[in-house]
C-alpha cells in the first residue's frame, strides 16, 4: 500500500448565496482580506488566502450547481489557530451564528465550535488552545 503524505483535502468551497456579503462576512471573523473572481455565467468566487502549503478554499456562488445547507452534507474544520475563541467571538456580530461554542475534543486534539454563516451554511472551527 502506497503511503499518503500530503493533506487529505487540498481545496474546500463553501456555497453562498450572495458573494459580496459571504465575503465580508469571513474577512470580518477572520480579519483578513480575499480575492474576488468573476469567472462568468453566473459564477463568483472569493478565494481565502494562502499558498501552495496550506489547504486553499473558496467561497463559491453559482445558483445551479451550490447550495447552502446548515444541517446537511460536509463538515468543514477551518484553522482558527491560535484560539479559535477570538473568531468566534466575531461571529455574531458579522450575522452569524454559533450552534456549538468552543469545547475540547480530547486530550491532545484541540478544541472545536461549530457556527452557521451569513449563507445558511454549518461550518467548523479547529484551534490547539
Amino acid at each position: 500500500m502506497m503511503k499518503h503524505e500530503q493533506p487529505v483535502i487540498s481545496w474546500f468551497e463553501l456555497p453562498v448565496n450572495d458573494i459580496q456579503r459571504a465575503k465580508r462576512f469571513y474577512e470580518t471573523i477572520f480579519d483578513m482580506e480575499m480575492e474576488l473572481l468573476d469567472l462568468g455565467e453566473q459564477f463568483k468566487m472569493a478565494v481565502f488566502p494562502g499558498g501552495q502549503s496550506v489547504v486553499g478554499g473558496a467561497l463559491v456562488y453559482n445558483e445551479a450547481f451550490y447550495k447552502s445547507s446548515h444541517t446537511h452534507g460536509p463538515l468543514l474544520h477551518l484553522n482558527a489557530n491560535p484560539d479559535l475563541e477570538i473568531v468566534q467571538n466575531r461571529i455574531e456580530e458579522a450575522g452569524g451564528s454559533v450552534t456549538i461554542p468552543k469545547r475540547g475534543i480530547g486530550p491532545g486534539r484541540g478544541f472545536m465550535a461549530v457556527f452557521v454563516d451569513t449563507e445558511g451554511n454549518r461550518v467548523a472551527l479547529h484551534s490547539d488552545a
